[in-house]
């Protein structure tokens, strides 16, 4: 019997062409994780060389940098950058995960609480503080994600590390109730530095005042440079035309929404794109995006000594 002859495959589509380098400020819906959202960037890029600075959780929306081409060099400097979010807290109910995807733990009444009462704990959280991250965070034990050895069964205590919370206010309160019983939601606004939790943030505030705690909504409005006046949703991105790039900010002005700019001559640029060092009279300390005269990234550098040193090149000599 002869085999069944197999249906031409419709002829594919056109390719969109590739992205140029540079940086997306991608607006993140709720319900994505940080990995899908640089999925959907890849198709929508035409290129597998895309990442991101600094993981939002699924329930998280807002300001997410997502690095295309060379550009992912730079996401190293954006990831330890300082970060603003909004977010809302509810006193009076603990959940396991310290957000709205945990399971409850307790509920406790918290309708005596006022505005006042929050001023103390929340004075107490800000500036050089030392936080227990969430026992559901991604930070590895013993080359383990915490959280997958929560999932597991697995009892997680993490260490309490410094962190830096610039600004915590509280921008307004509402009583709320669950399950019949009195909590109270707290809007806030936060500053604070790499590595600081905002859940992590609720859950203490909910300690501090003996009622629990836990992050009910969160977004994220910048990143070092990058705010929600740059980003763009999923949305907009693919409304983009299938025979046009879809737009991403250059290599230069990504490196200057993240890092201080040392504009070069012409010589210190040639002498950069070498890898060679240049002189580093004025420049401060920590990495610096080195700009040649027309304007382009040449490379990121640090000071050494009496020169700067290009940590990664991005221009370099031909």
């Amino acid at each position: 019997m002869s085999r069944p002859e197999r249906a031409a495959r419709p002829p594919a589509g056109p390719r969109r062409p590739t992205a140029d380098d540079g940086v997306l400020v991608v607006d993140k819906p709720a319900g994505w994780t940080s990995h899908d959202v640089v999925a959907r960037v890849r198709r929508l890029a035409s290129t597998r060389k895309v990442g991101h600075a600094g993981t939002l959780d699924p329930m998280a929306t807002g300001v997410l940098v997502i690095g295309v081409g060379r550009a992912t060099r730079l996401l190293t400097y954006v990831t330890g950058a300082d970060k603003d979010y909004t977010a809302t807290v509810r006193l009076g109910v603990a959940t396991t995960t310290d957000d709205a995807e945990g399971e409850t733990v307790v509920v406790h009444d918290a309708s005596g609480l006022t505005r006042d009462d929050l001023a103390a704990p929340v004075a107490a959280l800000t500036g050089d503080i030392q936080q227990v991250p969430s026992s559901v965070s991604a930070i590895k034990v013993d080359g383990q994600r915490a959280y997958a050895r929560v999932r597991s069964g697995e009892d997680v205590e993490l260490a309490a590390r410094p962190v830096h919370v610039a600004r915590l206010d509280v921008l307004d309160v509402r009583p709320a109730t669950v399950d019949g019983v009195g909590v109270l939601d707290v809007d806030v606004a936060v500053t604070c530095s790499s590595g600081t939790y905002v859940r992590a943030l609720a859950r203490d505030l909910g300690a501090a005042l003996g009622v629990g705690g836990h992050l009910t909504a969160l977004r994220r409005t910048r990143v070092a440079g990058y705010g929600l006046a740059d980003a763009r949703t999923l949305d907009a991105l693919a409304a983009t035309p299938e025979d046009r790039a879809v737009a991403v900010l250059p290599l230069a002005d990504a490196a200057r929404a993240a890092l201080p700019a040392r504009e070069l001559d012409e010589a210190d640029a040639r002498a950069l794109s070498y890898g060679q060092g240049v002189d580093a009279t004025g420049a401060p300390d920590g990495p610096l995006a080195a700009l040649g005269p027309d304007g382009s990234l040449v490379a990121v550098v640090e000071r050494r000594g009496p020169r700067l040193r290009p940590v990664v090149v991005f221009s370099p000599a031909s």
